[in-house]
């Protein structure tokens, strides 16, 4: 609905947008909608890495008081669950299977991996590492969509609220500045609900998958100390 020229210029932004027309008040609501949801994303991985920050820094904090793989074995078996301590049990339960008590208390012998053996430990590690990053990973995409279609959803509103803003001027006969710019003000609300959301968005999203990617390298480094490690101690 184009709003009345009289009292357009005294109008707040809360105003224009109490009386926009139908279109404008749906694509306002499908932003407010992609707003909510976004901000939600960042809520939930904020959270999530920042537990993560406190479960590596304990576990790399035990591993240091250890003197060797199978006590530190025995020290990481008593830490709750996190990503470098789920890579870790996934390598030494895999090995364990290989050569059982091989990383029993108080055994010291020495032990060998084929060459098969040893890739398909290495694909153990590549896969657990692959399943940690995407679980990390998990709805950080969702932020580069909302980013994306949020300004496009407000351009829609502000097409069609232009129209709507024509279509009411051919109809009075007026075409005027004071009889365009309220209509005109009314659609652009939309295009700047839209960028709200999206500037945020993207700019968390790219936060997150700058985060995921430093996790999946810090992961894949890890697992790559824990094969050499094995090898240090004659488990390879």
């Amino acid at each position: 609905m184009l709003l009345q020229a009289e009292t357009a210029g005294s109008m707040s932004a809360s105003e224009i947008i109490l009386a926009s027309g139908a279109e404008t008040l749906v694509v306002l609501s499908l932003t407010a909608i992609l707003s909510l949801a976004s901000w939600f994303v960042v809520g939930v991985k904020w959270w999530q890495f920042r537990r993560l920050s406190e479960q590596s820094t304990r576990f790399f904090t035990e591993l240091e008081r250890t003197t060797g793989l199978r006590e530190a074995y025995r020290a990481v078996m008593k830490l709750p669950p996190s990503p470098y301590n789920r890579l870790f049990r996934e390598g030494i339960t895999f090995y364990s299977e290989l050569h059982p008590g091989a990383l029993g208390e108080g055994d010291s012998s020495t032990y060998s991996l084929s060459d098969a053996q040893l890739e398909a430990l290495k694909m153990v590690l590549a896969k657990e590492i692959a399943a940690e990053t995407d679980a990390f990973a998990h709805y950080v995409p969702w932020l580069a969509t909302i980013g994306a279609v949020s300004p496009l959803l407000g351009l829609l509103g502000t097409v069609l609220g232009v129209m709507d803003a024509f279509l009411g001027i051919a109809a009075r006969g007026s075409g005027n500045l004071a009889a365009v710019a309220p209509g005109v003000a009314e659609a652009l609300v939309t295009t700047v609900a839209g960028l709200a959301v999206a500037i945020p968005s993207v700019m968390a999203y790219n936060y997150f998958a700058g985060r995921v990617g430093r996790l999946e390298g810090e992961l894949e480094g890890f697992g790559n100390e824990l094969v050499g490690w094995m090898a240090r101690e004659g488990l390879l």
